[in-house]
């Protein structure tokens, strides 16, 4: 990493010190100092508790393989901050992170926009230069008051909602799914995962008064997951993605949705190839032959990992490495923990995690026992040790480790470039 990077990426995260400011008027301020680059954009909008991301990259693998130019901005990144912003495949360059913060530096400072406000319009500026076909835009943490939510759609596409940082969205599944909806947009037709019958309620509101229109995309059936990824049925035809659980067969099953109402034109072939090359990297990633790796860190996204493992490997011991970003989180997630042969908890190396003490204390408070590793790597090395051809690992909780269960397990992670 050369100086001039390392310094400039020092400046944009420092922009956290700003919070988290649910609004749009400051997104809107540097987009207008940029000439307003979201405005010539085609673009395709993504939100949802979990598997947004998962979808955004079911859609990419598509878009690309059937010859379209396309911009993914997503987030958090799992190594590098330049994953957030891709085309074609590739990573935006180091260059251009430096040009675009050199340019916006005075008026970053000036309205005092923070780090996702500024990445939103690094993105949108970016995908302009590079004039992509289409842009595929994943929100925040929101919706209605996203820094996204500056873009019109071509189309808007919802993934499963649940319980997740209730302290910004609202302490009910009513509200968060409210703000949600707040993506959508007149003229932009509303595709969206089947949810509970309370969310689908205030999304076919919200598309009643923007006077738009909502697709639900079908169930697909016939669910079969091993080590290789999903197989499933939808409408008739037989699907397979790499990435692995039911929920991905959902996810999948979003994104061709989504991509036949953008347009109909798209073969089964094109759909059934594009897919086959997924690669969305820390999603129940096979990491050694009986240890995996996922993010997920809400109580939807671990119980749909341990749901695909206990199916996958029905009579296998399951060792986990854990870690968590907030202790309060704990409160819905500790009752998934207990069907754990053994729990070893960890921080990241940078602790912007739960002290690894603390939270084997907050464990043990729920009648669940812990033991404390120094490290990541310590603990990978652990999990190496004891797993054996009757038993899994799985490491989870953070993106915040990825760098070091990559590293530990020896991965490349040079996989945009494919």
């Amino acid at each position: 990493m050369t100086y001039k990077y390392s310094k400039t990426l020092k400046f944009l995260f420092s922009l956290y010190r700003e919070g988290i400011k649910l609004g749009l008027e400051h997104t809107y301020q540097l987009l207008n100092y940029f000439g307003n680059p979201h405005l010539n954009l085609k673009i395709i909008h993504i939100a949802g508790t979990n598997g947004k991301g998962s979808t955004c990259a079911h859609i990419e693998s598509i878009l690309r393989y059937s010859g379209y130019s396309v911009g993914v901005y997503t987030s958090p990144h799992l190594v590098k901050f330049n994953e957030r912003i891709r085309v074609d495949g590739k990573l935006i360059s180091d260059g251009e992170i430096i040009s675009f913060m050199d340019k916006a530096s005075e008026e970053i400072k000036k309205i005092k926009s923070t780090f996702f406000e500024t990445t939103t319009v690094m993105a949108l500026d970016y995908f302009k230069k590079k004039k992509v076909d289409i842009a595929v835009i994943e929100t925040g943490l929101g919706g209605r008051l996203d820094a996204t939510n500056v873009i019109i759609p071509s189309i808007v596409v919802i993934a499963s909602i649940s319980f997740d940082h209730a302290e910004i969205l609202g302490d009910s599944i009513e509200a968060i799914a409210q703000e949600k909806a707040g993506i959508i947009k007149e003229g932009s037709p509303v595709i969206i995962t089947k949810q509970d019958k309370v969310i689908m309620d205030i999304f076919k509101k919200q598309v009643l008064k923007k006077n738009t229109s909502m697709i639900v995309a079908n169930v697909p059936n016939n669910i079969k997951i091993d080590y290789d990824g999903t197989h499933f049925n939808l409408n008739g035809e037989k699907y397979v993605t790499p990435l692995i659980g039911e929920y991905q067969a959902e996810n999948s099953a979003l994104a061709i949705t989504a991509l036949k109402e953008l347009n109909s034109s798209f073969t089964y072939d094109v759909i059934f190839q594009g897919m086959k090359r997924v690669f969305w990297p820390g999603r129940m990633q096979r990491i050694s032959e009986n240890i995996f790796y996922d993010v997920g860190h809400n109580y939807d996204g671990i119980k749909r990992t341990l749901e695909a493992l206990k199916k996958m490997y029905p009579k296998y011991y399951i060792y986990g490495l854990f870690c968590i970003k907030k202790e309060k989180d704990l409160d819905s997630i500790y009752i998934l923990l207990q069907y754990f042969k053994k729990l070893y908890v960890c921080q990241d190396k940078n602790k912007l995690l739960v002290n690894v003490e603390k939270l084997s204390k907050k464990l043990k408070s729920f009648n669940l026992e812990s033991n404390p590793v120094d490290s990541v790597k310590s603990g990978s090395r652990i999990l190496q040790k004891i797993v054996d051809k009757k038993s899994i690992g799985l490491i989870f909780g953070s993106h915040y480790i990825a760098y070091e269960v990559f590293d530990t397990f020896e991965i490349s992670f040079d996989y945009y470039n494919i």
